[in-house]
């Protein structure tokens, strides 16, 4: 059933008659969901609605809150009826070609700003598959030093990843390519990071529909094992040795399954495993992989 909202409902009972409808339509998260997308759909703080929760919606608020209600019950996610997300406490905006940055893949930054820990040092990075550039963005913004470049085979993307360096004050220090992994790029560089493709390819079916209907294919198919992705990487890498510097490192996100066989893969292509991360939620999430010294 569709909601309606009346131009004369006050702001909170406007949120009241939310979180009521989502709980109806049995979706998770319904309380945070609806008071997020109030707040952001009527471009209000928690202050405002603290202070002036009693004040009407008005006909404009009474309509966009009931859009973005359709589309939530339709089972769009916030972020993509938003248009935009937090990671690392800056905002990106999205597009159709980009996944939603998840507080899982900071896991990633942490993980690469330990193995810099000097703020100023000049460096040279690499983002693969780069979608939104928020992990790039997230390290220029904590290492000003550092030059970055962010690749991608979706051109739609990378225009949403520019736009995004220039939103948070890193636009003149990172570069967006057209490409496949690591072809046109010359060495060399500091590290090197990736959220890639790692849903094996017959589990996509099975993922949540807030994902498989709304998260780019191509952002998630790494082929049937998962895999193929680190597969291309490790070896671009392997048949370049000058590509990373002497103390040079890959970061790279994984399924909460795949350290193992990421593990296994790595040796094989002549890199040694130092170590995996986990995230928020205890499950491996990062693998840090440098070229063995017998490989240099």
């Amino acid at each position: 059933m569709s909601p309606s909202f009346a131009p004369t409902l006050p702001r909170e009972a406007a949120l009241r008659h939310l979180v009521q409808t989502f709980e109806g339509a049995g979706l998770p998260n319904a309380r945070s969901d609806a008071r997020f997308l109030l707040l952001h759909i009527l471009s209000l703080t928690p202050l405002d609605l603290t202070l002036r929760g009693r004040e009407p919606l008005g006909a404009v608020g009474a309509e966009v809150l009931r859009q973005a209600a359709e589309r939530r019950l339709a089972g769009e996610p916030v972020a993509r009826i938003l248009g935009t997300w937090e990671f690392w406490g800056l905002p990106f905006a999205l597009g159709p070609e980009t996944l939603v940055p998840r507080p899982d893949t900071e896991s990633v930054v942490e993980t690469a700003l330990r193995l810099l820990p000097e703020r100023e040092r000049p460096l040279r990075l690499i983002d693969l598959g780069t979608g939104s550039g928020c992990i790039l963005v997230a390290l220029l913004h904590e290492r000003p030093g550092a030059l970055g470049f962010g690749l991608d085979r979706s051109a739609a993307a990378l225009a949403v990843a520019r736009r995004n360096a220039a939103a948070n004050g890193v636009a003149d220090r990172a570069a967006f390519l057209c490409g496949s992994w690591l072809d046109t790029l010359k060495g060399p560089f500091d590290l090197i990071v990736s959220n890639p493709p790692y849903i094996a390819a017959p589990v996509i079916a099975t993922l949540e529909p807030e994902v498989r209907l709304h998260d780019p294919q191509a952002a998630l198919d790494g082929g049937a094992d998962g895999l193929d992705a680190y597969r291309a990487i490790l070896a671009d890498v392997a048949r370049r040795p000058g590509l990373l510097s002497a103390q040079g490192a890959l970061v790279l996100e994984i399924g909460y399954d795949q350290a193992n066989a990421l593990t296994r893969l790595a040796q094989e292509a002549g890199f040694e495993n130092i170590g995996v991360g986990r995230d928020l939620a205890g499950n491996d999430r990062v693998v840090t992989l440098r070229p063995s010294l017998a490989g240099r």
